[in-house]
């Protein structure tokens, strides 16, 4: 199933060398975050999230004969950043 989900990635980018697929089993399934380069985010998810659906529909159906779960997500460093630097800035002070 990576080399799947990879090969759509890949198709999908301008920078295919950036991308990079990070599994993590746990309890429920698997957890399949894909890494792109910050460029390329959008491309990934497409309007209205339809792209990354579309890919998450694609890997359920492949995944579905073995019965195993997966969850598909995209890693995004600017807004993990974004998120860091608003949580930092709501923190007050310490005095």
């Amino acid at each position: 199933m990576k080399g799947l989900v990879e090969y759509i990635a890949r198709a999908l980018v301008d920078r295919p060398e950036a991308v990079e697929l990070v599994i993590t089993p746990s309890e429920d399934g698997a957890l399949y975050e894909l890494k792109v380069a910050p460029e390329d985010v959008g491309k990934v998810i497409g309007r209205d999230g339809r792209t990354v659906n579309a890919l998450r529909t694609v890997l359920a159906a492949a995944v579905q004969k073995t019965g195993e779960k997966v969850r598909l997500e995209i890693f995004d460093d600017r807004r993990r950043a974004q998120l860091a630097q608003a949580q930092a800035a709501a923190v007050p002070p310490a005095q």
